[in-house]
């Protein structure tokens, strides 16, 4: 019974200490993410679990750690408000994944992301083409920045086609989304032949929008 109150005990002691920790080291811990942040939450939160789950090994030895990496990580914040160049170490950088409308596959296999994660990001921003993104820059906390194009004067947002999906990506045909939009394999190979790209395998991705394709290229 004493072993189970000293459990709880502890459980709520560490509850409320790791609540101070976090706010201590800053609001950006809780909105924003960083490797290193990540880092730091999995190092305390294990160190809880451990103090939690060994009631009888002194509690001083997981607060010291606990605190040793709270200051380490509010010193390296203070030095990254003073350093660009630590701070890009630190943090990364910003990836520029779409400029001026084209795709950078290179930056895209750097930082091993693919089309299904910048179409997964694009459709949280309501984004349904990759046609009308002019810039979409990956954060280093990894959101999607996304600048659209602008539209032309007197053509409503609600025109797009809802059901604009890709048809081709990393030169691989969608069987499923040409079913969808009751197109074939054979229709699509003709279409693209028609206006010029007879090699699929050269096509990183491409959507179909109310009678226009929108085609980007592998880099070479």
């Amino acid at each position: 019974m004493e072993e189970y109150v000293l459990i709880i005990a502890r459980t709520l002691f560490l509850y409320f200490l790791i609540l101070m920790i976090f706010r201590v080291m800053g609001k950006r811990e809780i909105g924003e993410l960083s490797v290193l942040d990540l880092v730091v939450f999995i190092m305390i939160a294990e160190m809880a679990v451990m103090a939690i789950e060994n009631p009888k090994d002194p509690l001083i030895h997981s607060l010291l750690p606990m605190f040793l990496l709270m200051g380490i990580q509010i010193l390296l914040a203070f030095v990254s408000l003073k350093s660009q160049r630590f701070r890009v170490l630190i943090d990364g950088k910003p990836t520029v994944i779409i400029n001026n409308g084209k795709i950078d596959e290179e930056a895209m296999k750097k930082q091993r992301y693919n089309f299904d994660d910048l179409l997964v990001q694009l459709r949280e921003k309501n984004v349904k083409n990759v046609a009308d993104v002019e810039f979409a820059i990956l954060e280093p906390s990894g959101k999607l920045s996304v600048f659209e194009k602008k539209k032309e004067e007197g053509t409503p947002a609600d025109e797009e086609d809802s059901m604009n999906l890709p048809l081709v990506m990393d030169g691989v045909i969608q069987e499923d989304h040409l079913k969808r939009i009751g197109k074939t394999n054979l229709w699509l190979r003709q279409q693209l032949r028609a206006i010029g790209y007879k090699d699929l395998h050269k096509i990183s991705y491409c959507s179909y929008d109310n009678g226009v394709f929108f085609i980007d290229l592998i880099d070479e």
